[in-house]
């Protein structure tokens, strides 16, 4: 049972004990021994003092460290995020409105308050020499656009791309092969493309359909047929509608970009113009002019002729379309992919990159905003918005998204070419004073040359060295 339910034990019985007599006072018994305090027992009384001490000590010390996290990590951390960094970037472009960037400004200032941007909409007339003494007296933009064959006259004023913002497989991934090869230099990439374009063919849909049995044509062989049949001359042989505007290189708009990707599908280097691949390549365009009377130096600038239906067909990219279409409103046109020779599939790619300068100090800040002008929702929107008040936005730099536009009357021609796209620095209207305006003028002098019926080895000649020269002074030649 429990202890609680016990009663409590009898007293013992009591012993008898015999009476005595009182006798004589006895000496009081000595006192009893009381021990004196020792050491150990003091050393245990300062122990258990210890121990009581020990738990406030132990308090203080975790209140003194949790008051040093919240003052020197958590408060100012929280007083960052609070007051972020004012940051404000300047940015050039050269085609997207002011309206348009505004809007898509905007739109990331509502997430990066801290963050502005001030979009400068420049000329494209000498921009690149603008930009780059603005670059260079410290005073130039934090992000610009750059054409894809300017790599090698801005490659110290470029700042690469970190990997936090894409990476080398990001990038090898999302983009088209010539896009990775365009802004790829010494093991790092230096621009992102808001977009993307190829030479098409321009097809006048009224006048092919006309009576006609032509096909669209494919192949070289198959374009010059189909452009000597519809060519329409006068009584001296002189054609009044051309059949296509190829052959000279005064009042055909992108003859340069043509001659390159007929040296390019020949099998030759524009850079080495000493050879049959690029010497044959310039004698197949100048037929078209002489042999063929398919066009004439008579007849309009090509895009203009085109517009008013005085040729049938013309390459040139699909921006071209644009200026098309505000001359001649109503003319029936489509965009198709270039012609090719038997066994080849190159086409050729002009187009622009958004890069940051290498002295911006905000390069961190300003990559991540060309970052998501290059996202998906992003290109969709400003597309979109361009498409309001044009035949059409900006072809699409991603490979995720060309199946988006891949029906498109005019941009699918470009997009289903994108794969196959090879470039040059031959590139026309680039208004670049340097690379590509240096290289074209020596193409131009020999196209001339052999329709004036000049020397070809006294051609052949000047074009080298010309050529040769411009590589060298943008360490380029081989």
């Amino acid at each position: 049972m429990p202890e609680d339910n016990l009663t409590p034990p009898e007293p013992p019985f009591p012993i008898a004990v015999e009476e005595q007599k009182p006798s004589s006072p006895a000496a009081p018994p000595p006192p009893a021994n009381r021990p004196e305090p020792t050491t150990e027992v003091g050393a245990q009384a300062k122990k258990s003092g210890l121990k009581r001490f020990l738990p406030i000590l132990a308090g203080l010390g975790i209140i003194i460290l949790l008051f040093l996290l919240v003052t020197k990590i958590i408060l100012p951390k929280i007083q960052k995020q609070k007051t972020p960094e004012i940051i404000t970037l300047k940015y050039w472009g050269l085609w997207e409105p002011e309206n348009l960037m505004a809007e898509v400004i905007s739109d990331y200032q509502q997430v990066h308050p801290n963050i502005t941007v001030q979009y400068l909409r420049q000329s494209p007339k000498d921009y690149r020499e603008r930009l780059q003494s603005s670059l260079a007296k410290g005073d130039g933009p934090d992000i610009f656009r750059w054409h894809n064959t300017w790599l090698p006259m801005l490659k110290t004023d470029l700042a690469s791309i970190p990997d936090t913002v894409y990476s080398p497989n990001e990038f090898d991934t999302t983009f088209y092969p010539i896009v990775k090869k365009d802004a790829f230099f010494n093991g790092n990439y230096y621009g992102l493309p808001l977009m993307f374009d190829t030479l098409v063919l321009y097809i006048n849909e009224d006048i092919f359909q006309n009576g006609s049995t032509l096909k669209i044509p494919t192949t070289w062989d198959n374009l010059r047929q189909a452009a000597y049949k519809l060519t329409v001359r006068d009584e001296r042989g002189n054609p009044t509608r051309a059949g296509i505007a190829l052959g000279t290189a005064a009042n055909v708009d992108n003859f340069s970009d043509i001659i390159g990707l007929m040296i390019l599908q020949n099998g030759g280097n524009p850079g080495k113009p000493d050879t049959e691949a690029v010497i044959s390549a310039i004698k197949f365009y100048t037929l078209f002019a002489t042999q063929d009377r398919s066009w004439s130096d008579q007849l309009p600038n090509s895009t203009y002729a085109f517009a008013a239906a005085k040729t049938a067909m013309m390459i040139a990219p699909s921006w071209r379309a644009l200026e098309v279409k505000a001359i001649s409103p109503q003319l029936n046109f489509k965009l198709y992919p270039v012609p090719q020779l038997p066994g080849t599939n190159i086409s050729w790619a002009t187009y622009w990159l958004e890069g940051v300068s290498k002295k911006s100090v905000n390069s961190a800040a300003a990559w991540e905003f060309v970052k998501y002008l290059n996202s998906r929702e992003v290109l969709t929107k400003m597309y979109n918005f361009a498409a309001k008040t044009r035949l059409f936005g900006e072809p699409y730099p991603r490979q995720d998204m060309a199946s988006l536009l891949q029906t498109d009357p005019f941009l699918g021609a470009v997009l289903s070419q994108a794969l196959s796209a090879q470039s040059w620095p031959l590139s026309s209207r680039t208004f670049d004073n340097g690379l590509n305006d240096k290289l074209i003028k020596y193409y131009e002098d020999a196209i001339n040359s052999y329709l004036n019926n000049q020397p070809e080895k006294e051609i052949t000649q000047k074009l080298t060295q010309g050529v040769t020269q411009v590589l060298s002074q943008y360490g380029l030649a081989n």
